[in-house]
């Protein structure tokens, strides 16, 4: 049986080395690499993200990620965005962005990321989701803890899909809470994502990524 290759985002943003061994230990043929070809033409992508929303903006910019991601999706391959790698798939953040100047998100959702509403922030450490039902990502662990590491996050679901319409079927939304409720992952066709880091929480994450892994 061949293993799926899964291509890694490479554009410069904070250790996605445990990203890459993760998705080994489940079973992907994986790469590290910004080369179009290679991560056009991969079984799956998967967008890391760390740090500031617009400093991932800038460096996904810089290997010109929106092109990337578009391509695939226009396509039907499947992408997983992770952590700040889901925040970008909204259409913007606001998260201050220093010196920088502001950036855009890639807006495959529409939606703001905004700062958690908690009396302590950040929410760091390990918490339970609500799985939307018929999850694919959360396929045996519903009931599990996932690792979470953030001060800003989606608090608002905004896409609407209208029944009986001819969009694609309406995306499945997982929550978390943390003062108040936030999106923990999204499944909306080829395109996922989790706040989460699947690769820091223990065997619940590794299932999650064997989970998509396995759907490619």
């Amino acid at each position: 049986m061949t293993m799926p290759r899964v291509a890694v985002l490479d554009y410069g943003s904070g250790n996605v080395h445990s990203v890459v061994r993760a998705l080994g230990h489940v079973g992907a043929d994986v790469e590290l690499t910004s080369d179009r070809e290679r991560v056009v033409s991969a079984d799956g992508l998967l967008v890391p993200g760390v740090g500031n929303f617009h400093a991932c903006m800038a460096g996904l910019e810089a290997v010109d990620g929106a092109a990337l991601v578009d391509a695939r999706l226009a396509g039907g391959r499947p992408v997983l965005g992770v952590c700040v790698g889901m925040q970008v798939m909204f259409d913007g953040s606001d998260e201050p962005s220093g010196s920088a100047p502001p950036r855009p998100g890639l807006a495959q959702w529409p939606g703001t990321v905004s700062r958690l509403r908690a009396p302590v922030v950040p929410h760091m450490g390990w918490s339970t989701v609500t799985a939307a039902g018929g999850s694919v990502l959360f396929s045996g662990i519903e009931e599990e803890r996932f690792y979470f590491v953030h001060s800003y996050a989606v608090v608002d679901w905004v896409l609407r899909v209208a029944p009986g319409g001819l969009a694609a079927a309406a995306p499945r939304v997982t929550w978390s809470e943390h003062g108040s409720p936030f999106v923990a992952a999204v499944e909306n066709g080829p395109l996922s994502a989790t706040q989460f880091h699947p690769e820091k929480s223990g065997d619940a994450g590794l299932r999650l990524l064997k989970n998509w892994v396995m759907s490619l």
